[in-house]
């Protein structure tokens, strides 16, 4: 295993630098393709949410691999390698399954304890499945994330560590209210009509709004998200209403509380139109939140008297100073052991294509003696010769098992790899039968890697 992470986050680089270097989902495909095409890379995934953006992948060098993954950031990222650098972290091998697994867990979340992250892992494994950039190692890898993910969410009480970051927002713009009493009975207007949207509409229904107004680009998603609120059973008892992106600076009078989360490259909301807004609703106050990465509400509203907003890099400054519960410990713990067995499966699944070479070798060997025998012995009755055969394949596999096992139990260790090519060189195993076995996959039923089966 050479598993190899580049990236940025909230905590290596500062929001205007991660607001810069956001890549939308076609950019995201680019890059995974752009990276399997380059020579260290086997297979890669992207993983891009609002505060993070990483690029994994299986290299053979770990040198080559660190720089063209960075040029390949910066490149797709619009921002030159040379200001990009100082802010990219790199983990390899276990220490970058150590860093998904606690990703996955919120640990590493701007809001600690966050379950939004699983969701964005598991679009980024669909995604490198989908393109045929994930091989075996990150389908592996981003398959037991979630597990460990969950299993952290489920045993332990990280969620009470933090929140999503919707809720945590929507906690910053009631500044000490509780959010239930502060958004009862006013109209939010949810623009985007995402995961983070949905999201974000749900919880403002459960907190108590009375209506809400949904604008997306694609009105027909618009339309189903505010269906999905207003069904028998969904949360809090709210009206809702889907509107076109046009209609949004005549909705922006209307509403008390302004949550934007889209994918656009540019501002939705700029100063301007939050000011004409502002002046028609004649003093009354108007929350924002921003969720967006590239930001979608203009900065320059934080100025505008009557206005109130938060947005990522707000979210960034009150998150540094969130208590943290004792729960975390915990999961670091689940997450110390979970990155151990990881390890040590990858390790013993390494070995795994060598004893099975050896055994078919074994069998070979069998078949062969037993051929020759019959021609020296050509009286022996059917009997004769599978009793023969059957006490020959035992005393084989006797002398099989004890190494066979003891190795993967070896190479299952830290720097048990070379137990393989020891066990190749030992019984002149033909690398090309190796290779087959590995190509073959039978424990995955897929190519070993994602080269080959795309």
């Amino acid at each position: 295993m050479s598993l190899l992470v580049v990236g940025l986050s909230h905590r290596s680089a500062p929001v205007s630098v991660l607001e810069r270097a956001a890549l939308v989902r076609e950019t995201q495909a680019r890059l995974a393709h752009d990276a399997l095409a380059a020579e260290p890379a086997t297979e890669a995934a992207v993983l891009a949410t609002c505060n993070r953006i990483e690029l994994y992948a299986d290299v053979d060098k770990f040198h080559a691999g660190v720089a063209e993954l960075s040029t390949l950031l910066a490149r797709h990222s619009g921002v030159g390698l040379e200001e990009l650098t100082p802010y990219l972290y790199v983990h390899y091998e276990d220490r970058a399954v150590h860093h998904l697994f606690s990703v996955a867990c919120g640990l590493d979340s701007m809001v600690v304890g966050e379950g939004q992250i699983l969701g964005q892992i598991k679009d980024a494994l669909a995604l490198g499945q989908e393109l045929h950039t994930a091989g075996r190692l990150l389908n592996d890898l981003f398959q037991q994330a979630l597990r460990v993910g969950k299993r952290a969410h489920s045993e332990t009480g990280i969620d009470k560590a933090g929140q999503s970051l919707v809720t945590f927002g929507l906690e910053q713009l009631a500044d000490g209210t509780p959010v239930t009493e502060w958004a009862a009975d006013k109209r939010a207007l949810v623009i985007g009509a995402g995961s983070m949207s949905s999201l974000a509409a749900a919880t403002l229904a459960r907190a108590g709004v009375a209506h809400i107004a949904v604008a997306n680009r694609t009105l027909e998603r618009a339309e189903r998200l505010a269906r999905i609120l207003t069904e028998p059973g969904a949360p809090g008892a709210v009206t809702a209403t889907a509107v076109e992106m046009t209609a949004v600076p005549a909705e922006l009078p209307l509403a008390d509380i302004v949550v934007s989360c889209t994918g656009a490259t540019g501002l939705v909301l700029t100063a301007d139109v939050i000011r004409a807004a502002l002046a028609v609703r004649d003093g009354a106050a108007l929350a924002l939140l921003d969720l967006a990465m590239p930001r979608d509400i203009d900065a320059a509203v934080h100025r505008l008297e009557g206005a109130r907003l938060v947005d990522i890099e707000t979210l960034a400054e009150a998150s540094a100073d969130a208590p943290m519960a004792a729960d975390v410990d915990q999961v670091r713990t689940i997450v110390s052991d979970e990155v151990a067995a990881f390890g040590a499966a990858q390790r013993a699944a390494h070995i795994t294509p060598t004893v099975v070479a050896l055994r078919t070798m074994a069998a070979d060997v069998v078949a062969g003696e037993m051929a020759r025998l019959n021609g020296r012995l050509p009286g022996l009755d059917d009997k004769q010769r599978a009793e023969i055969t059957q006490t020959v394949r035992r005393v084989v596999d006797k002398l099989l098992h004890a190494p066979t096992v003891r190795v993967k139990e070896l190479a299952s260790t830290p720097g048990g790899a070379g137990y393989a090519d020891a066990l190749r060189e030992l019984f002149d195993l033909d690398p090309q039968a190796v290779a087959a076995v590995s190509k073959a996959d039978p424990q995955h039923g897929r190519p070993n890697t994602a080269r080959e089966s795309a």
